[in-house]
């Protein structure tokens, strides 16, 4: 079996779900471990506590990859006397990394709230609240001749991709001047005096997670000593990146049919709704957790009804006869996450031990 470290399997995690689209409040990252380490194997879960942490080693994975981090605030001191404290000092001692990948996996569209609206068979699936300011645009000139392989590394670096479409670029064909002085060595020209020549200005769009990456590109692609450019960051909405998706189904349902229909692909003992109608529900909106935060933004696109949790009573009653609000369960809503982390993780690394947990984490039961 082939050897990998930590360090490598949180780098295509986190292409998967980049840290930086994590909420505020969130945690999520690595919370204990040596990146450096070798990876004996790696257990997935919803949510570490005491138990994943003796399966894992039961299993000899020392790595835990969790949806839901266990440790969301500072503490003061570590003595065993809450269940946080004993989970850290159990993976400490017996070398175990623990890695949580929350709101930044929900806030994608390949996430959990896609793979929930998948189970539930949407079709046309995309982000119900796109987020804004997490695009840039990069300006650059390139002589003409150069332009086409410039781009092509600016392409491979991630940038152009919008939506379904990749390597999308803008590019005008211009005149540049300038002149070399001093102990430059220009491409083009000689020292001290005036050179003209056809360029062209390339424009492309990429996340602002990238900018490093796409600047290396620039870089090490672009033949000019001195390569100029100008960055602007874009208040456009990323329709890949925000929380929620919303999509169709096939059919229309009647709400008390769709009810039921999720019951049973979520797999979940009970649904907590609004009143029912005989209205059908085709358009639906999706978000994994706690939602209510989106249920206005739902009702404006025009969604029959909002799948979710953690819905307090009071909320129910902002539905107002416009939606039909399904909650069914924070755990609930959020269990098939494990599916999509093994789904990735054993396409990137196939050859390697990963295991599902068998704990049960969900701490709510149902008389």
């Amino acid at each position: 079996m082939a050897s990998t470290t930590i360090k490598k399997v949180i780098d295509s995690l986190e292409i998967l779900a980049p840290r930086a689209y994590q909420e505020e409040y969130d945690n999520s990252g690595l919370l204990t471990g040596n990146r450096a380490d070798e990876v004996s194997g790696i257990l997935i879960t919803l949510d570490c506590t005491e138990e994943v942490v003796e399966e894992a080693i039961a299993k000899s994975c020392n790595l835990i990859v969790a949806h839901h981090p266990i440790l969301f605030k500072g503490i003061k001191r570590l003595t065993g006397e809450t269940y946080v404290e004993r989970v850290l000092i159990k993976a400490i001692r017996n070398n175990v990394a623990i890695y949580a990948i929350h709101t930044n996996l929900d806030n994608v569209l390949t996430g959990v709230n896609k793979k929930i609206a998948e189970r539930i068979g949407l079709k046309n699936i995309r982000i119900l609240a796109p987020r804004k300011n997490v695009l840039m645009k990069l300006v650059t000139f390139i002589p003409k001749d150069h332009a086409e392989h410039v781009t092509a590394r600016l392409h491979e670096a991630g940038a152009g991709q919008i939506g379904n479409y990749k390597n999308c670029s803008f590019s005008v064909v211009g005149e540049g001047a300038f002149m070399a002085t001093g102990s430059a060595t220009p491409f083009i020209g000689d020292l001290n005096k005036i050179e003209k020549t056809e360029e062209v200005r390339v424009e492309v769009i990429f996340p602002t997670v990238l900018q490093s990456q796409v600047l290396h590109a620039l870089h090490e692609s672009h033949p000019y000593e001195e390569v100029a450019y100008y960055l602007t960051s874009l208040e456009n909405e990323n329709q890949e990146v925000g929380a929620g998706v919303i999509g169709e189904l096939d059919m229309g349902q009647e709400s008390i049919v769709f009810l039921e229909h999720v019951k049973a692909a979520m797999n979940t003992a009970c649904v907590r709704h609004t009143k029912t109608s005989h209205n059908l529900i085709r358009t639906v909106a999706v978000c994994g957790g706690a939602g209510s935060f989106l249920l206005k933004q739902a009702i404006a696109q025009g969604a029959d009804a909002f799948v979710s949790a953690d819905f307090k009573y009071h909320e129910f009653f902002d539905a107002d006869g416009k939606i039909l609000i399904a909650d069914i369960g924070h755990y609930e809503s959020e269990q098939y996450t494990k599916d999509l982390l093994g789904e990735f993780l054993r396409e990137k690394f196939p050859t390697f031990a990963i295991a599902f947990s068998n704990v049960v984490t969900n701490p709510i039961s149902y008389l």
